[in-house]
């Protein structure tokens, strides 16, 4: 051996480090590379989709529920797979994913969801093992493709505009509201109590609102106002040149029979309306009215059923703040079945487009609602297809003050219950026919609408398998009437066109349909276009009524049975708040 191998050797035997020599260290050295690597390597390989559906557990239940989704197939041609929703980005959280999912490796291997049976059997669990994960991390996978600071709130729809806004505020996070977007939504499984666990908003992801989010709502509410207010504009004008064009040639068929029949015999004069007030001064708003199905007050309230549940009752936000914009396409989702039916009508409209006017003088509130008839759409389920043959139409107006609870979020849904006629829960005629309560609320034709105030309990959530509402819970009649007296009550006037008959009433325990002071209305169906003016007084002293007072601001809300439809088959408003000379109020009545 030379004198300079020697050299080598002894310097790759000698210690630099706890006994350990240079040659030791070289080993490990490259070992660790040779294991950085492979682990690097096996980590990448199992970040991969074809990883993740090698097994039939995958590839025949969440693979096939993912690919008609917006993550596998959409315009822009980018595709979130498996890992990038299931596995962090960042070498922590990674790792604390890769060690949990031994767990998945262990179900595998003892077949504890190798059918379909017993994977639906593990969904709800598995799931929100998920969510949960996720809400910890503040939703960290969807925030490497998506965060809020970059959302553009001119593109949203109105509900998530509320809705993100809401979560800058309040700390909530990605996954609390975009459960199942990518696999079967098992979230109406939880309890009420799982849900407001999950969903609960936490204060350290309360993030300061951007200033571009700002602009960018201050943009796109300037201009849907001005969008607004030009389509009111377009349409004024429409009708006028419409009621022009008509004018005219009305006249010219007149001048031509008044010619061809000289000498004639006089005309029958026109009968005229008492509700003569110029709607040129009206102002003027279109409302989509909207079928709502089996969407009761208790629906709404019910996190499982509604998403919006939470922001409704521990919020306050109103209705329209999410859905204004959305009611057609609720009512199209409603009436076909697709959601919240369980009897569609075939061939039945989801909506109709009203245009209400509103004015007033010094005694009276005038109303003129407009909107296109449709035609016949025979029930399948009613003998000879028309649930009232008698009335075409019927139009129902509501008001309440603020003392109604929910009436300044939903208007007249409050009356609306998952045990009235026709609805889910409804109770037999027998069961209401053997019921002590008969005399005193009207039962003879199924439950009617009420009010949460007129019973000592509502069921909301159907727990243990109670029916919801509260038909049955009614309260005596001394606290009846100090509910009366207090103003806790829907003023309602309804109109049939058919018979040609105005009922005033209100409800409380149920729908009274008497008492009131009494409407007018003036109905006219021409060229296929319904328009039906209004004529309140402003004041009353009749139990039941609702005084309205100029200077104040009312819940307001109205609903069409057209087509000779009944019971709960109707369209409905959502709740708007009715002013006087008021440009802030929805529905604004100027002065004559």
């Amino acid at each position: 051996m030379s004198q300079q191998e020697s050299k080598l050797k002894k310097l790759f035997a000698k210690p630099i480090f706890m006994g350990a020599t240079i040659t030791a260290g070289l080993v490990f050295f490259i070992g660790g590379i040779v294991f950085w690597g492979g682990f690097n390597t096996a980590m990448e390989a199992t970040n991969q989709m074809e990883f993740c559906i090698g097994c039939h557990e995958m590839e025949n239940n969440v693979y096939q529920e993912y690919k008609p989704t917006i993550h596998y197939s959409n315009r822009s041609g980018v595709r979130a797979t498996c890992p990038d929703c299931h596995v962090p980005k960042d070498w922590t959280h990674k790792i604390i994913r890769k060690i949990k999912a031994s767990k998945e490796v262990w179900g595998k291997i003892t077949g504890i969801v190798d059918t379909p049976e017993k994977f639906n059997a593990h969904r709800k669990d598995m799931a929100m093992r998920e969510w949960q994960r996720m809400k910890e991390t503040d939703s960290i996978e969807c925030r490497n493709c998506h965060n809020f600071e970059s959302m553009a709130p001119q593109f949203q729809k109105p509900r998530a505009r509320k809705q993100h806004l809401n979560a800058f505020k309040t700390g909530q996070t990605c996954i609390d509201c975009h459960k199942g977007i990518a696999h079967k939504n098992v979230r109406d499984q939880l309890t009420d109590e799982e849900l407001e666990e999950i969903e609960a908003p936490n204060p350290d992801f309360i993030r300061e609102v951007p200033k571009m989010y700002l602009e960018g709502l201050r943009l796109i509410t300037e201009q849907e106002a001005a969008d607004k207010e030009k389509a009111v504009k377009d349409k004024a004008q429409a009708e006028f040149d419409e009621a022009e064009r008509v004018a005219k040639a009305v006249e010219e068929a007149l001048a031509d029979y008044k010619a061809a029949n000289s000498g004639g015999g006089a005309s029958n004069a026109a009968s005229t309306s008492s509700i003569n007030v110029d709607w040129s001064k009206a102002a003027s708003r279109e409302i989509t009215l909207f079928y709502p199905g089996e969407t009761s007050i208790e629906w709404v309230l019910n996190g499982r059923d509604h998403g919006g549940a939470r922001p409704f009752v521990k919020g306050g936000d109103r209705c329209i703040i999410c859905h204004d914009q959305e009611t057609a396409d609720m009512g199209e989702k409603m009436v076909t079945g697709e959601k919240a039916e369980s009897s569609p009508i075939p061939g039945k409209r989801g909506s109709i487009p009203v245009n209400v006017q509103a004015t007033h003088d010094d005694e009276y509130l005038y109303m003129q609602f407009t909107w296109p008839d449709t035609k016949h759409n025979p029930v399948p389920f009613v003998e000879g297809g028309k649930m009232d043959p008698e009335n075409p139409v019927k139009l129902a107006v509501m008001f309440a003050t603020n003392d109604v609870e929910y009436a300044d979020r939903a208007g007249c849904w409050g009356t609306c219950h998952h045990d009235a006629k026709n609805m889910p829960d409804a109770p037999e005629q027998a069961i209401l026919d053997a019921s002590a309560l008969k005399e005193q609320i009207g039962l003879t034709a199924g439950v009617t609408k009420y009010i949460k105030e007129s019973r000592t309990k509502i069921e909301v959530k159907g727990r243990r398998g109670k029916k919801k509402g509260g038909w049955d819970k009614l309260k005596d009649a001394d606290a009846l009437n100090a509910e009366m007296d207090a103003g806790r009550y829907m003023d309602i006037v309804r109109y049939k066109s058919g018979s040609n008959v105005v009922e005033d009433g209100h409800i409380l325990a149920d729908r009274n349909m008497t008492g009131g002071q009494g409407a007018e209305f003036d109905a006219k169906l021409k060229g296929a276009k319904w328009t039906v003016a209004m004529k309140r007084k402003l004041s009353s002293d009749k139990a039941g009524d609702v005084s309205l007072a100029l200077d104040q601001v009312y819940n307001f809300g109205f609903a069409i049975h057209d087509d000779y439809t009944n019971s709960r088959f109707h369209h409905v408003s959502l709740g708007y708040k009715l002013g006087f000379d008021n440009a802030e109020a929805e529905v604004n009545a100027k002065k004559q």
